[in-house]
């Protein structure tokens, strides 16, 4: 299983090694796409884990019983495809693959679970239609 989650740290959390722990204790791989870590502030972390269901559970309980705040990433991935003109410049910087043009209709077609949360397509839309909250 693969899935992304926005991990919120308090500043007492932010020296604590959690990922390290994630992966050595709970066998999960760890992929940080984006991160702010600032000792004496607050955390957040935008992860991908990739490990079975079972261990991925674990290892969100783990993360909670330490007071981190978990929240799942399709909760924080919006396009306004209703204003959409479907120009398609937001295909072309999309790393993922979550961007694509359905070369029947020509119409874009977002997959936000293969969403990496880059960013770029939000820079790269002229309409400013794609909402990736990263931070609350």
């Amino acid at each position: 299983m693969k899935a992304k989650f926005i991990l919120n740290f308090k500043p007492d959390m932010v020296d604590k090694p959690l990922t390290y722990l994630l992966i050595k204790e709970y066998d999960i791989k760890i992929n940080i796409l984006r991160g702010i870590i600032t000792p004496g502030k607050e955390g957040r972390l935008l992860i991908e884990m990739i490990a079975d269901d079972d261990a991925i559970e674990k290892g969100l309980e783990f993360l909670r019983n330490e007071n981190v705040e978990v929240i799942p990433l399709q909760k924080k991935i919006s396009l306004r495809e209703d204003e959409c003109v479907h120009c398609g410049a937001c295909i072309s910087v999309c790393p993922s693959g979550a961007l694509e043009m359905n070369r029947e209709n020509w119409m874009l077609v977002f997959t936000p679970e293969q969403c990496v949360a880059c960013g770029l397509c939000k820079s790269a839309c002229p309409l400013r239609l794609f909402k990736l909250d990263f931070a609350e």
